[in-house]
């Protein structure tokens, strides 16, 4: 039974975090076929450097750990006082299809909820089929797609809406 432990990083933790993200992120760029210069934004090219300056602009980063042994980690920021986003997902490629991202997007829904947002955000490859429909599985709706000159695939936008009720 997987007992999965979510909790908040430190400047400590970066190390972890660009690690995590880069490897769970390079089959996304193999399948892709995104390289650092032609995409290098990708979290697939994630550094130290892009954490830092996250952290510095207050986005949270969390990491869930499994037996003392970090295996994913996502990032929230809160963009506006009703949006927050959810960014750089990432579980480990072996540690998939386990509960741990469905465990660390929960944990953000909730994050998010707390801090009065009403709604979640993400951005994804907009050919990513399979993560788009993931995210529909677990409530997120399908919105607009646009291109950006500076990527090469379109964007996916989804969002989540927190006060349903």
């Amino acid at each position: 039974m997987l007992n999965p432990k979510i909790r908040a990083c430190t400047q400590k933790d970066i190390g972890f975090l660009v690690e995590t993200i880069r490897k769970s992120f390079q089959d996304v760029a193999i399948r892709f076929n995104l390289t650092p210069e032609n995409a290098p934004r990708h979290p697939s090219n994630c550094t130290e450097d892009w954490i830092q300056k996250d952290m510095e602009r207050g986005v949270n980063y969390f990491v869930v750990e499994n037996e003392n042994i970090v295996v994913g980690c996502v990032a929230l920021e809160l963009a506006n006082p009703d949006v927050c986003y959810l960014e750089r997902l990432a579980v480990l490629p072996g540690k998939r299809r386990r509960g741990f991202g469905k465990a660390l997007v929960a944990h953000v829904l909730s994050q998010a909820k707390s801090l009065g947002a009403h709604r979640v955000n993400i951005g994804i490859i907009a050919e990513h089929i399979e993560l788009k429909n993931w995210y529909k599985g677990i409530g997120f709706i399908e919105g607009d797609t646009k291109e950006f000159s500076h990527l090469p695939f379109q964007v996916t936008f989804m969002s989540y809406v927190l006060d349903k009720e």
